[in-house]
């Protein structure tokens, strides 16, 4: 089932009327996410305007005290959030060059913003699937202004350093005259690894910026944190790359509501995650990375093709009522990749659970891989 063939109605509908998710959830109708936002709207409360008052500056209080940062600044988006902070570091210091991963969401998944916008430049201290060493980053060679880190570093399987690692890597860059700024669009999936409180992690950097729908279930939005300084810094840019937008206030409840019944949730995602993963990683012919995730999200690499693997999913989904791993690609001919996260519905199964599930999901991927090379035999 190749993107140019799946019927996303089909699946749409198959997932919706699972009973049972292992990675992902039932995905919500529009009427089903509108009456979960009004229940949490306090009577007689106005939305904000111009991302001032209401929700929204609720919003950015909360962050600010989790983070334990003197202001958080509301951002439409995590890639306008993450310019406006390299800009703000490259006009401190002085130097444009960004000492980051080139696996890194900025790197990737932005379309250069940095250089395109800001006119920085990325310096790579490593282009190993890990997080860098202080060590690699002082051979660097030139000076940067600013160290961004991704925590985690989701390209190559949500990798996270240790915390000594992470403090020396901090340290390497204040050595040379550097700003650091987290990358922490899933920051709240960190503290069990860390063992250290969301405050804690956040001081090591001098801006911090969250997602607000990825893990904790939000609609959209991330924010900026930091000193006075940098969040005045940031209202200002934010007008400027047009992100003060007239209301926000539907993005800014859903993100409430995160933070308030999600995120107390997320440490024992982890540890729940941990008891799973053995029995995946004891499925046939299957690789993790990394081999010990160090939160809830992680990869699953399979030998069989991502078509086979998705078809699978759909007959799993529709024979069972039960939503298994979606999403594959193929990573090599053979070879195929997802990404999977064990969060709030994965906490109801059990690894015999896991295993029972994950071998009749390989038996229904290999009915497939059989029925396209049939399909081929014939045709030729």
């Amino acid at each position: 089932m190749t993107d140019d063939h799946i019927d996303w109605d089909r699946l749409r509908a198959a997932r919706r009327a699972c009973t049972r998710f292992l990675s992902g959830s039932r995905p919500l109708s529009m009427h089903e996410r509108l009456t979960a936002l009004l229940a949490a709207v306090e009577p007689g409360s106005y939305p904000d305007l111009y991302g001032n008052g209401g929700p929204v500056r609720e919003l950015e209080e909360r962050t600010a005290a989790l983070l334990g940062t003197e202001d958080a600044v509301f951002f439409p988006t995590g890639t306008m959030a993450q310019q406006v902070a390299l800009r703000h570091h490259a006009e401190q210091t002085g130097r444009q060059a960004v000492a980051l991963h080139p696996l890194s969401h900025i790197e990737r998944h932005e379309r250069h913003a940095h250089s395109q916008l800001t006119g920085l430049r990325g310096l790579w201290p490593t282009t190993e699937p890990r997080q860098p060493t202080a060590d690699e980053l002082r051979g660097l060679g030139e000076p940067f202004g600013t160290l961004t880190v991704e925590l985690p570093l989701r390209d190559p399987g949500f990798v996270l350093p240790s915390w000594d690692e992470l403090t020396e890597l901090v340290a390497a860059a204040r050595e040379a005259g550097a700003r650091v700024h987290f990358d922490g669009a899933r920051l709240w999936n960190t503290t069990t690894h860390f063992g250290r409180s969301l405050d804690r992690i956040a001081a090591l950097a001098d801006s911090v910026y969250v997602s607000y729908y990825k893990d904790l279930g939000g609609i959209s939005g991330a924010a900026l944190a930091g000193d006075r300084t940098l969040t005045a810094y940031a209202r200002t840019w934010r007008h400027r790359y047009g992100g003060q937008l007239y209301q926000q206030w539907p993005a800014a409840l859903a993100a409430l509501t995160g933070l308030d019944t999600v995120l107390p949730l997320i440490p024992g995602h982890a540890r729940h995650a941990a008891t799973l993963v053995p029995a995946l990683a004891a499925l046939p012919g299957a690789r993790l990375f990394p081999a010990v995730p160090p939160t809830h999200e992680f990869q699953l690499w399979l030998p069989h093709s991502a078509n086979a693997l998705n078809t699978a999913v759909l007959a799993l989904a529709e024979q069972e009522k039960t939503w298994f791993i979606p999403e594959w690609t193929d990573a090599a001919p053979g070879l195929a990749m997802a990404e999977i996260g064990l969060d709030g519905p994965a906490q109801e199964w059990t690894p015999q659970d896991v295993t029972e599930l994950g071998l009749r999901f390989l038996e229904l991927t290999e009915a497939a891989e059989r029925a396209t090379t049939d399909r081929g035999e014939s045709s030729s």
